[in-house]
């Protein structure tokens, strides 16, 4: 899947330059823009902790008259040095390259090509959700003529006040560089920048460069140092001596620490040092969406998920925490209860994080380093002075998270195996199956509220949840995307009929290229969070179930007749129904087996009923209408206010 095997070399010693290069002698290789994208693709590296390994290992594309000529040609030129994946929409594909970039750590990742019109502007979600989670994908969609000879072309965007813009541009806000290659040689610096920020560890994200169509097939000579094999290190900034000081200062004054694990102890590889720095300090360990699984479950400091989908655990700690120590995390508003859970009188926070904008948050100490670095600097610094928590604190937090595993424990049973499943029964079920080595993969709807408080991470990268953007649709292809990068682990996409209503359809790429990725259908008539939210705020579940119409006018008649395990089978995927929990254990047992890709399918209750799990342990601020004639909402109205009071600022 990422072969590095060296691209024909058509160097000429005696080619003359164009009269468009800056090359007056010397070899020079004359190629299309296209051609000399790939070659150069074909041949960067990054390394990290003296591992080397190839940054683009493969392209995805779809194509039309925006690229078909220009990428496409070159895909085939090189196909022996830039592997191809074919898919069948461009957001998906997308997710596909984020989830192999994840599953990789961040150290390699996959290209997109696109046509131009809605081929480009379909890549729009997916570059969203990669710059969110600071995930790098390059996306390579094609544009209009550079030199406007035939304008307006098929799918172009005119517009009247500005001649150079293209509906591309909407990619600006969601990429973290972007630059369009308006003329051959400027391939050359932007080819270079977008490397750059690929590796970079605090800028990555989506990359995108736009190629005019008219540009992609242009030949040039280029230099043969643009070929070379470049490797970009990928760096580790220990901590500046002042800031890891007062950052050991404010860890020994506290007395209820609590330690919030974000995705950058992922990303940074660290989850070692995280365990050694929780041994040694005894100080509890809160995950956030992208950092569960940075202890595994067993672990004894380990407390769980934290904030609106946390645990009681990790919230009761977080809500008399007197210093909450972030590491790689963000604080969004699922982790901090929209402002309302870390409420400890004089609370402090210490934020380790690559990042000075994510260090600086919430008032924090910034300690501006590598996650791994870091955690080291501070075990070493800490060690010297024997610190750790009171034993009574520690004792505390072990109590709270026995009484939560008893919690976790009432919900995955099923008092009668012969009975349709709960979505947390569901889960328990997967639970009992699964060792380290399975990856589960989900990202939209109730699941990750479920899993953040009930799932118990056996590996550090067996829980992939796309929380930043929470993008419905990303499952499948992300599954793809992770089985790729770890073709010997069993990969579960879990989802749900609401997401995969939107985007099912790179299961046909799974059976295409025979990626053996095990799909998870849960069947629940409807958008099942977000009618658990829609009643919380008074909206009365309205427009959220999958039924017919009533008499009224309203979605509450029967469920829709829809087979969606039918519609799997006829993209080819092989399917399993299990009506019952014993069925499913059945069934979830021999998906893992498989060789080939499998689906599971199970109804569990309906998107009106309770589903099983605990509820939400803190808030989370979704405004109610100020005004409205419905009781539901005016109750709803009353709630909120009193739930708004207790946010606070941290300053």
């Amino acid at each position: 899947m990422t072969s590095q095997t060296s691209p024909p070399s058509q160097t000429s010693s005696t080619a003359p330059a164009s009269s468009t290069s800056p090359i007056s002698s010397g070899s020079t290789t004359r190629l299309t823009v296209a051609q000399a994208l790939v070659r150069f693709l074909s041949v960067q590296y990054t390394e990290r902790d003296g591992v080397r390994q190839r940054l683009i290992g493969a392209t995805w594309g779809i194509f039309g008259h925006g690229n078909v000529a220009g990428i496409g040609q070159a895909l085939v030129e090189y196909a022996d040095a830039m592997p191809y994946h074919q898919g069948r929409n461009e957001q998906s594909m997308v997710h596909a390259a984020v989830g192999y970039a994840r599953q990789s750590n961040r150290l390699s990742t996959h290209a997109v090509t696109t046509s131009i019109g809605p081929g480009a502007t379909n890549l729009v979600t997916g570059a969203a959700l990669a710059t969110v989670n600071h995930l790098p994908v390059l996306l390579l969609p094609g544009d209009i003529f550079a030199t406007r000879v035939a304008d307006p072309v098929l799918q172009q965007l005119e517009v009247p006040y500005a001649g150079d813009v293209s509906v591309n541009d909407c990619l600006r806000p969601v990429s973290r560089h972007f630059d369009r290659i308006t003329r051959p040689e400027a391939l050359i610096p932007a080819a270079l920048q977008a490397m750059r920020v690929l590796t970079d560890p605090v800028e990555t994200g989506a990359v995108t460069l736009a190629l005019p169509q008219d540009v992609q097939a242009e030949a040039y000579d280029w230099p043969p140092e643009f070929f070379a094999e470049r490797t970009w290190p990928v760096r580790r900034p220990g901590a500046d001596p002042a800031e890891l000081a007062e950052a050991v200062r404010a860890i020994r004054a506290a007395r209820r620490p609590l330690l919030v694990a974000g995705g950058g102890v992922h990303h940074s590889r660290a989850e070692d040092a995280l365990a050694e720095f929780a041994a040694a300090t005894r100080i509890p360990v809160a995950s956030t969406q992208a950092g569960k699984g940075s202890l595994r479950h067993d672990h004894p400091q380990d407390v769980g998920g934290v904030g609106h989908t946390g645990t009681a655990t990790a919230d009761d700690l977080a809500r008399a925490a007197d210093l909450v120590i972030g590491v790689g995390t963000r604080y969004t508003d699922f982790t901090t209860a929209s402002h309302t859970l870390f409420g400890g009188d004089g609370v402090r926070f210490l934020n380790l994080n690559i990042a000075a904008f994510d260090g600086h948050k919430l008032g924090g100490l910034p300690l501006i380093a590598d996650a791994r670095s870091g955690l080291q600097e501070l075990t070493e610094a800490l060690a010297v002075h024997d610190h750790r928590v009171a034993q009574a604190y520690a004792e505390e937090y072990t109590e709270g998270k026995e009484r939560w595993e008893r919690r976790v424990d009432a919900c995955y049973a099923a008092a009668d195996p012969d009975l349709r499943p709960t979505q947390a029964q569901v889960l328990g079920v997967l639970d009992a199956l699964v060792d380290g080595t399975d990856v589960i993969i989900n990202a939209a709807g109730s699941l990750p509220g479920d899993l953040h408080k009930l799932w118990r991470a056996r590996s550090y990268d067996q829980y992939h949840l796309e929380y930043g953007y929470s993008c419905m649709g990303y499952e499948i292809p992300a599954a793809i995307g992770v089985k790729i990068a770890a073709p010997d682990r069993p990969v579960w996409a879990l989802v749900g009929d609401g997401t995969y209503l939107m985007m099912p359809t790179e299961i046909v790429t799974a059976v295409q290229e025979g990626i053996a990725i095990k799909m998870l259908l849960v069947q629940n008539h409807g958008y099942a969070s977000i009618g658990g939210l829609s009643e919380s705020v008074g909206a009365e579940r309205f427009g959220t179930a999958y039924r017919h119409r009533s008499g009224d006018g309203t979605y509450t008649g029967a469920p829709l007749p829809v087979d969606l395990a039918a519609n799997a089978a006829s993209l080819g995927m092989r399917v399993l129904r299990a009506g019952t929990v014993r069925e499913l254990r059945a069934a979830l047992a021999r998906a893992r087996a498989a060789d080939t890709p499998t689906c599971v399918y199970v109804e569990t209750e309906t998107a009106d009923t309770v589903s099983g799990p605990p509820p939400a342990q803190a808030w989370w601020d979704v405004p109610v209408a100020e005004t409205a004639t419905r009781r539901s909402a005016v109750e709803a109205r009353e709630l909120y206010e009193r739930h708004v009071s207790t946010r606070r600022r941290h300053l």
